[in-house]
């Protein structure tokens, strides 16, 4: 989609705008970032970032001189079958679609396996063992939910290039990074070694599962693991929480008064959204 490559700016102004749309859950709205949209940072609200991929990349293309029609409908907690009906007293997303959409952003397939739950069950109590085989059995279904959401984006916008972004590593599988302040969640009453161990692979197995959907699909995929699904891309390797003292995604901080609370806990943070965004840039040579 040679439309979508950029050049110097004066060649960007004489394009016919570029008509893009964001669907997709809390890490497509930003979740955890900050600096919320249109009063949607309150409990139970959709938790739209200015500071997400989607909402930078628009911003970067705009700098450049590109016309852009931009709607951005993601909300925190969208499952694939939330995009088709209202959710949260707002339409359905995927009425923002038409046939003259010309990219679509989706970060979509972790509320259909109930991932934030699953967190909660390692933080809480113990997610090693059957738990984890529970969740890593529930990876097929999502695989095949997110097919069929790709088949109705297609027929809607059939000329529109799909980009989907993965979730990454949001803890690490070691030892917490030694001498450096850590966020309150890496203590060992919240994590323990086996479930740090098994979270990674279900973590891993979320974005083996949804790479191979979008390639079947012929959608592009942009993630913070390399092809394999299991290092991570240069970009967020070293940047789980618990990994260093800058780490993209969000802990226990979130809970701190004024903060989002814990619909924020264990999703990306500002930096590493604009990480995000850096690597969807590459991937659509923006």
């Amino acid at each position: 989609m040679s439309g979508l490559v950029l050049g110097a700016a004066p060649a960007q102004a004489g394009k016919a705008p570029l008509n893009v749309v964001a669907l997709g859950d809390s890490y497509g709205s930003g979740t955890g970032a900050g600096d919320y949209l249109d009063g949607t940072g309150v409990a139970n609200g959709c938790w739209r970032s200015s500071n997400s991929y989607s909402e930078t990349l628009v911003a970067r293309l705009r700098d450049r001189g590109r016309q852009v029609t931009f709607t951005n409908v993601t909300c925190s907690g969208a499952s694939t079958a939330a995009l088709s009906q209202s959710f949260k007293g707002e339409p359905p997303q995927l009425d923002a679609l038409s046939r003259n959409t010309n990219v679509v952003f989706l970060s979509i397939g972790t509320s259909d396996i109930d991932f934030a739950g699953y967190g909660l069950q390692c933080i809480a109590g113990d997610c090693s063992g059957q738990v984890t085989q529970d969740q890593l059995a529930k990876l097929q279904g999502m695989g095949q939910n997110v097919a069929a959401l790709l088949g109705e984006i297609k027929a809607r916008s059939p000329r529109a290039k799909i980009v989907m972004s993965g979730y990454g590593s949001q803890l690490t599988a070691g030892e917490n990074a030694p001498g450096v302040p850590l966020d309150a969640l890496c203590g060992p009453e919240f994590f323990s070694s086996q479930e740090r161990i098994e979270g990674n692979q279900v973590a891993s197995g979320i974005d083996a599962t949804l790479r191979q959907t979008a390639r079947r699909a012929h959608a592009t995929y942009a993630s913070p693991y390399l092809r394999n699904s299991v290092d991570l891309h240069p970009t967020f390797a070293g940047r789980s929480l618990c990994q260093s003292a800058e780490p993209h995604y969000r802990g226990f901080d979130a809970l701190a008064p004024g903060q989002e609370g814990a619909e924020a806990v264990l999703h990306l943070n500002t930096a590493g959204q604009t990480a995000l965004a850096d690597l969807i840039q590459r991937r659509l040579c923006w």
